[in-house]
Order: C-alpha cells, then structure tokens, then sequence
C-alpha cells in the first residue's frame, strides 16, 4: 500500500541537504519505490518534507541503508515524522515540470 511520509526537523541546512541529496545520488539511483519526494524551508529554518512511496518498507529501507549513514556522518540530527497509508492521489499535468530526468 502507498503511504505518505511527512518530515521535519531542524538544525539541518539547505547546504547540508545538497550535500545529502549529493551523496545519497536519489536523483541518478532512484530508491525502489520512491514516488515523489519535496522538501521546504519555512521562516524559522526548519525543514519540512512530504514524501510518496509504494510501502512503508521501501522508505525504511532506504532510510536505514542510504539517509541515516550519511545523516551520521554529518552528525545531522533525523527528522521526525509519521507515515500515513495514502487514500488518494492524484498528478497533474503541471507536475511533469519536476520529474528527474
């Protein structure tokens, strides 16, 4: 079942996250089961992510095996969040914009 994942944390940059997403190469070595993924930055420096994935056990995985090493290394703090079995979705034209090439 697809579930959502909704993230945030703090004391965690936008620099760090490049260097993250650098290294972790989601972009060129696709998670199985990665939908979609967004993060933002509100006004107070917290970081806030929503994600999609096919299971819960596709995030855990790629959490475990490629986001937390890499966070310790940085000694970057994880976010904390809840998962969410997802009822509906729905993509719009507007969204091809974003997807990875």
């Amino acid at each position: 079942m697809a579930v959502l994942i909704k993230l945030s944390g703090e004391q965690f940059t936008k620099q760090q996250y490049e260097d993250l997403k650098k290294e972790a190469d989601w972009e060129h070595n696709h998670p199985k089961g990665e939908i979609f993924h967004s993060i933002g930055f509100d006004n107070s420096g917290r970081y806030h992510v929503v994600d999609i994935w096919e299971s819960e056990q596709d995030f855990n995985n790629f959490i475990d095996n490629r986001i937390k090493p890499i966070m310790d290394k940085m000694n970057a703090p994880m976010p904390k969040g809840e998962i969410i079995p997802i009822h509906n979705a729905n993509a719009f034209q507007g969204i091809d914009s974003y997807k990875v090439k």
